[in-house]
């Protein structure tokens, strides 16, 4: 049976860009840094442009679709996302209208759709974008759930969380570097809110009540550069789980995902 493989590209306000598939082809989830840079990232796992089937975008700001232009006009590279999402990312940075583009493929919330071996389903977070999805890709049997940028875990988020083998899930920032911080108050208010990010302690606590056997491997992604580093991270997310006596490293495996450079490439 072929592996399923999961590679972070880049995670965090820089960009984002996550490619989940196996050894022949896959999919890119966000598509926030530049296609040279995804070109030699795929060439070290064996892969190039010919083996990416589609890109699944969860929303339209910046450091998740800097690179969408490039890859859907002249890679013509499927790109999946909601009506909205794919909308805002015409007006707000194309100035023009690809909705009838061949490239495009609409997406519904809840709704799975089945590209050869793999099934993608989109499901609400909270974010202050045009609209906001998390993807749950299952491939033989395995469920691997992404949420990126949320601010509060919602009851439809939660659903999917908990259903997860392989979960990435945001840990942005600590609350206590962020309060004390340079950034002015309305930035900390927009970060902290329930419509902006999610802190360290929030996925912890939110980790350490939902934790089930399923769930073998945790990845925090979009760790901020400003608020958080990946040792705090995974501190006080590990110190939270040992605190329910799961053990880190035993019942679950947890890593933190870089900013700017690539993970491990991951085989399940």
């Amino acid at each position: 049976m072929d592996k399923l493989r999961f590679q972070s590209f880049g995670s965090g306000s820089s960009g984002n860009c996550y490619y989940i598939g196996n050894s022949d082809y896959g999919f890119l989830i966000d598509a926030g840094i530049g296609i040279r840079t995804v070109k030699k990232y795929l060439k070290n796992i064996g892969l190039n442009f010919e083996n990416i089937l589609g890109v699944f975008i969860t929303h339209d700001h910046l450091d998740h679709i800097r690179a969408l232009g490039p890859l859907e006009r002249k890679l013509n590279l499927p790109v999946f996302s909601t009506q909205k999402i794919l909308r805002a990312i015409d007006e707000n940075y194309y100035r023009e209208n690809h909705a009838n583009s061949p490239t495009r493929n609409i997406i519904e919330k809840n709704e799975t759709i089945c590209i050869r071996d793999f099934s993608f389903t989109a499901f609400h977070v909270s974010h202050d974008a045009t609209d906001n999805v998390g993807y749950t890709v299952e491939y033989k049997k395995k469920k691997f759930t992404f949420a990126t940028d949320l601010g509060c875990i919602g009851t439809e988020a939660l659903s999917h969380l908990k259903e997860a083998d392989y979960l990435v899930l945001e840990a942005n920032y600590d609350e206590q570097m962020l309060k004390n911080g340079s950034y002015p108050e309305h930035l900390k208010r927009r970060i902290s809110s329930s419509t902006g990010h999610l802190s360290n302690d929030q996925t912890g606590l939110f980790l350490s009540e939902n934790f089930n056997n399923k769930i073998k491997n945790i990845f925090l992604c979009h760790l901020s550069k400003e608020n958080n580093s990946r040792e705090l991270a995974l501190n006080i997310v590990s110190n939270y789980l040992e605190n329910k006596n799961i053990s880190v490293g035993v019942d679950v495996k947890l890593d933190a995902l870089e900013r700017l450079v690539p993970s491990n490439l991951y085989e399940f």
